[in-house]
């Protein structure tokens, strides 16, 4: 048991850091600030990608990775503007994207979608949001415009795409992730079958760059490309299950290793036999 214990462990830290539970965060790492625009700039490390839009009335984060990881946030988000954090758009629910929601609620406004404040309320994890929407909503600050799309599910029943529509630039939270393979969290109403569906929606947006939910920022035709890839996935488990292959087996021998951000999971990934028995 111990040893299942290590594997899994590790197997999750290889899928570069795809949800893990508060209880369960890797070692901190420095976080780091990047520059897409003169007003948009996205925080790496320890956590997933937080996008952070500066204007004259304030501050709009996309996600806040743990709360650990709040005072250097914020320390980052001073570095290049002096205006307080007044928004925070959460991708989804898991805690290395909004962990920091409890600390800083006292002071911005948490929004999104519906389907995350249940899923928080049901970990009892801190600072649900108190601004919800179903389909699309827009937040306005400082003259500029920011849009949230619900499509459906994928990572979880709650992935919310966030669009900077003056920069064309979509954040994606980890319903993509050049970092490693998806993670399809079961547990709360995610997806494999629907997830590519999903995707396929939100790339009739008018963008140019992709924010993922972790790793390096790429262009629109790669989440197009990585996209693809998970319409071979699911038919290469459809074909190992019509061979009659049990899940495990089936999870092993799935052909990975070919794929782009996906081969560092052969014989590994954490949802092949959940996909397995989500595929009929």
């Amino acid at each position: 048991m111990q040893t299942r214990i290590i594997r899994t462990t590790a197997a999750a830290f290889a899928l570069g850091g795809l949800w893990i539970a508060l209880t369960q965060q890797p070692p901190p790492q420095p976080l780091t600030i990047e520059k897409l625009a003169d007003d948009l700039h996205i925080i790496v490390g320890s956590g997933g990608n937080v996008a952070v839009l500066t204007t004259e009335d304030g501050v709009l984060l996309v996600d806040d990775k743990f709360d650990r990881n709040v005072p250097e946030i914020l320390e980052r988000v001073r570095s290049i503007t002096s205006r307080p954090v007044r928004y925070i758009l959460n991708t989804h629910h898991h805690g290395d994207h909004t962990g920091g929601n409890g600390t800083l609620a006292h002071a911005a406004e948490i929004v999104a979608h519906d389907n995350v404040y249940t899923n928080m309320v049901k970990g009892k994890q801190p600072g649900p949001p108190r601004i919800t929407f179903s389909n699309t909503t827009t937040v306005r600050l400082g003259g500029k415009e920011v849009r949230m799309y619900y499509f459906g599910r994928g990572h979880t029943n709650g992935d919310a795409f966030v669009l900077f529509p003056k920069h064309r630039i979509l954040h994606t939270g980890d319903m993509f992730n050049t970092a490693g393979a998806p993670f399809v969290d079961y547990g709360n109403g995610g997806s494999g079958v629907d997830w590519s569906n999903t995707i396929d929606q939100a790339l009739q947006l008018d963008f140019d760059r992709v924010v993922p939910g972790h790793g390096a920022v790429v262009a629109k035709n790669d989440l197009r490309e990585w996209n693809a890839a998970w319409g071979s996935v699911r038919m290469r488990m459809s074909e190992l299950k019509r061979q009659g292959k049990s899940r495990d087996d089936a999870a092993k021998a799935l052909k990975l290793d070919d794929l782009a951000f996906w081969k560092s999971a052969q014989g590994n990934w954490r949802s092949a036999a959940s996909l397995y028995d989500e595929l009929r």
